[in-house]
């Protein structure tokens, strides 16, 4: 069968199908350099690395950017943080918008086109910051991980994405379902969730990344030092430049402070990087069925 489909391909055929490798080979290289520079920069001597580059000479790596970042506490708590706030969020998050997906995939519910029109103005307009950060303080949730985990729970994209993914699930479940009396409770738990497990990964893993990558939030809201997630440390060390006290303490000349500096920057990119890079391969399949729902049926 493999053999009859390449016969197939014509001159032109071949050459988009060239181009197209080309273009993403070229893509995948672009992407990979950079994180390649990382993960070696993250082992340079800083000295060596400011005068020469990365070098493949084991006399000139060293460990001691990491020794420094998994000794400090902050970084240990930020890391903390964050997970507590993308496992939380994830599961908040797929709760409602699997909620909020099954009547709206419903072709008898009432009131569906007002609701949808409803969902679909949030997707383009928004209150602003000023008006969204007023009304979290006004329900008391500044300095909260309510205000990490609340206001953006509910996400309209992931939302259409399951309603999309229940509506591709056959209607004579309902119906059986129906003829044993089952409730719409009783259904949508013990029937439609374990059905669509493969859209609640998808959403599972979007939700979870999103959060972990995310810090705005948590800059706006978040005053406690002991609440901030590892992307705020991050950002005192990468855009600031100020690591946390106690991880160059020993330090004293302020150029030696300056490479040190420099050389967590890398170190502190692939501690923060790690977990992600170590979940994805278990949801990728999962991840390439939910991209494809919203293509197959509007």
């Amino acid at each position: 069968m493999e053999n009859r489909r390449k016969t197939k391909l014509g001159t032109a055929d071949k050459a988009i199908l060239g181009i197209g490798y080309t273009l993403l080979g070229l893509f995948c290289i672009a992407i990979l350099i950079p994180l390649a520079y990382v993960a070696a920069a993250s082992f340079m001597d800083p000295t060596v690395l400011n005068n020469q580059g990365i070098s493949f000479h084991l006399k000139d790596w060293t460990v001691d950017a990491y020794k420094r970042v998994l000794e400090n506490a902050m970084i240990w708590r930020g890391f903390l943080n964050s997970f507590f706030y993308s496992a939380a969020f994830t599961v908040i998050s797929v709760f409602i918008t699997l909620l909020a997906a099954y009547p709206m995939s419903k072709k008898d519910f009432v009131g569906k086109g007002f609701f949808n029109t409803i969902f679909l103005i949030t997707m383009f307009f928004g209150g602003g910051l000023i008006p969204t950060f007023i009304l979290v303080n006004q329900l008391h949730l500044v300095n909260t991980v309510w205000a990490i985990l609340i206001p953006n729970a509910f996400n309209v994209w992931n939302m259409i994405l399951a309603r999309t993914y229940y509506q591709s699930v056959p209607e004579e479940l309902r119906e059986a379902s129906q003829l044993d009396g089952a409730s719409e409770v009783q259904h949508f738990f013990q029937i439609m969730l374990p059905v669509c497990k493969p859209i609640i990964a998808v959403l599972a893993l979007w939700s979870f990344v999103g959060m972990w990558n995310s810090y705005f939030d948590a800059l706006i809201y978040l005053n406690d030092a002991n609440l901030q997630p590892l992307q705020l440390v991050l950002r005192s060390i990468l855009v600031q430049n100020t690591p946390q006290p106690g991880m160059i303490a020993d330090i004293q000349s302020t150029a030696e402070m300056a490479k040190v500096a420099e050389l967590l920057k890398y170190a502190t990119i692939v501690v923060s990087s790690l977990p992600l890079l170590i979940m994805y391969p278990f949801f990728q399949k999962y991840f390439d069925q939910g991209v494809m729902v919203g293509s197959v049926k509007g």
